[in-house]
């Protein structure tokens, strides 16, 4: 870099490395850590655990003092989290207070739902992108605008009222880095709240898509196997879909879309029953 380049030249030369997805600073020349000091020869200290120890509401479990959380403590502090949660802005309000998932420190913001609470479709996501990272909202880039358009065909819109209605979720409410898939532990930690989620929203189906999706509230992936197939989750009629991104990066995938979108309609035409039933 330019020893006289300016302070808004070099903001907006790191903001475009940002967007190319750089993550850490680094210098022109590799640097050997352990010739820097005496201590050099010592093991390096172990890295933190992705789960960490932090507070919980009454009557949750906590790691011993001085120790960190496991997984299973940070399940039982999200149940009990979930469960205080009368309505759906506590439940939004205690998932902004939990601190057992390491994915909330590099996310900008919280990515909660969107749509009309108490529709009879809720859909439920993977996890949020870039886009939703910075607007607080699920399915709002390139994926959620095609997401939009499939509603539309079948006379749907998260802002509109009555039996065109929907609501719309993730499995996790922050952003994994690089917008990698998210890992068992994150979905067992979450899990409850996405539990909590529906039943305070009420809805009559739900329409998980992609795997992350089908793993969550399914146990199993495969969702070229699992599509366009009811089954139940949460107790409730179930038909896993396509996520939208991956029929930006598969268009030949659309017609089968298409169909399972004609299904949903078809279902709630009917009053719940299941086409073919």
């Amino acid at each position: 870099m330019q020893a006289d380049l300016d302070y808004v030249e070099a903001f907006a030369a790191l903001d475009w490395q940002i967007e190319l997805g750089a993550t850490e600073a680094i210098g022109d020349e590799p640097l050997n850590r352990y010739e820097e000091t005496p201590e050099a020869a010592k093991p390096a200290a172990k890295a933190a655990p992705a789960i960490v120890r932090a507070p919980a509401p009454e009557g949750a479990p906590v790691a011993e003092p001085g120790g960190d959380a496991t997984l299973s403590q940070a399940v039982q502090a999200a149940r009990a989290m979930a469960a205080a949660a009368g309505d759906l802005a506590s439940l939004k309000a205690a998932m902004a207070g939990y601190e057992f998932c390491d994915l909330k420190k590099g996310a900008r913001n919280l990515v909660f739902a969107d749509g009309q609470p108490g529709a009879r479709l809720m859909i439920i996501g993977e996890a949020p992108g870039r886009d939703e990272d910075i607007a607080g909202k699920p399915f709002v880039g390139r994926a959620g605008q095609l997401l939009d358009r499939m509603l539309a065909a079948i006379g749907m819109a998260r802002d509109q009222d009555g039996d065109g209605a929907v609501y719309i979720a993730n499995v996790l409410p922050w952003r994994p880095p690089q917008n990698r898939d998210p890992n068992a532990d994150e979905i067992a930690m979450l899990l409850p709240f996405l539990k909590r989620h529906v039943e305070l929203a009420g809805p009559d189906m739900l329409l998980p898509m992609g795997n992350a999706a089908c793993q969550a509230l399914l146990g199993q992936a495969g969702i070229t196997r699992l599509r366009g197939n009811w089954t139940t989750a949460l107790g409730l009629p179930a038909l896993p879909m396509f996520h939208p991104a991956y029929l930006l990066r598969s268009p030949e995938k659309k017609r089968e879309a298409w169909a399972d979108l004609l299904a949903v309609k078809a279902w709630l035409r009917d009053g719940g029953v299941p086409p073919g039933n």
